[in-house]
């Protein structure tokens, strides 16, 4: 039998999916609680499957919730894109952007998806590196926007999210029980010295220097592959692995915005249109992060 679905009922359901919350889901897509309730029961009805677990501390997607999300997701995100095709004309122009390399999956290839669609004629240039390195560039002339950690010295940049560095360990090998703690650290050694190895240090929590990288990618296979424990921003924490906690005898490394800055003079309509498609993008990875335990 055919199932012809409603992309309003997929839009809410995606809603309720990223929020865990029928009621946050509800201000999301600009209808009632019981609206929505009724809209995720019509949609159930319509698969024959049940979508949501229901628990004390909101609903998580069953088996075939998760089969459905992945393509509801790219149903609606196509929706939006078309949507936005019809009001706009498309820009043209240079756009150089510096970012942190551990957004490039989960933020920049959302937003280049969506402004490259509406836009195909902009001309991206996109710079992986550091933060001080980012700001150099931009102050440079380099770059026409830099995605930044600020840790300290905060500036009057646009705060896009909070996303305080951990120690994470792997759930498969745990490290972090090992005496002393073997842990993989940047090869940029002011950060580590001042912040990750300090706050091991202030624990009272002996240490070896296992590992050292200079990219977060390097740091998440040292922890994935049993070799250390790593400080890594809360959002990127990698599969099968769980941040420390102060029931572990740990906490933040550092209390990091991440905050957007644009060169002086950087004010073309390409540039103003990748700025908001980079905040849309981390709005929605707001909307999905899940809190550690205890949050």
């Amino acid at each position: 039998m055919t199932i012809h679905l409603d992309s309003d009922l997929l839009r809410t359901f995606v809603a309720v999916a990223e929020t865990g919350n029928f009621t946050k889901a509800a201000d999301t897509v600009s209808r009632t609680q019981s609206a929505v309730s009724m809209q995720i029961k019509k949609l159930e009805a319509m698969i024959g499957e049940v979508l949501f677990e229901r628990g004390s501390r909101g609903v998580a997607l069953t088996r075939k919730g998760q089969d459905l999300i992945v393509n509801a997701r790219r149903i609606v995100s196509l929706l939006d894109e078309t949507a936005a095709s019809m009001r706009s004309e498309a820009l043209d122009g240079p756009v150089r952007i510096g970012i942190p390399e551990e957004y490039s999956y989960s933020i920049l290839s959302r937003a280049l998806s969506a402004f490259a669609k509406m836009h195909p004629k902009v001309e991206i240039t996109v710079k992986y590196a550091h933060s001080a390195s980012q700001m150099v560039a931009l102050e440079a002339g380099e770059l026409d926007l830099a995605v930044v950690f600020e840790w300290q010295d905060f500036s009057d940049g646009e705060v896009l999210m909070r996303d305080p560095t951990v120690w994470v360990t792997s759930n498969l090998h745990l490290l972090h029980e090992e005496t002393p703690l073997p842990v993989a650290l940047y090869s940029r050694a002011g950060w580590c010295k001042d912040f990750a190895l300090r706050s091991l240090e202030d624990r009272g929590l002996p240490y070896r220097v296992a590992y050292t990288s200079d990219t977060t990618s390097g740091l998440k296979l040292a922890v994935a592959s049993g070799l250390a424990i790593a400080p890594v921003s809360r959002s990127n924490i990698p599969p099968d692995c769980r941040e420390l906690t102060a029931a572990d005898g740990f906490g933040d490394i550092d209390a990091s915005n991440v905050v957007l800055h644009r060169a002086p003079g950087a004010t073309s309509e390409a540039i103003n249109g990748m700025a908001d498609a980079i905040r849309e993008a981390f709005f929605s990875q707001l909307t999905i992060t899940v809190p550690p335990p205890g949050a």
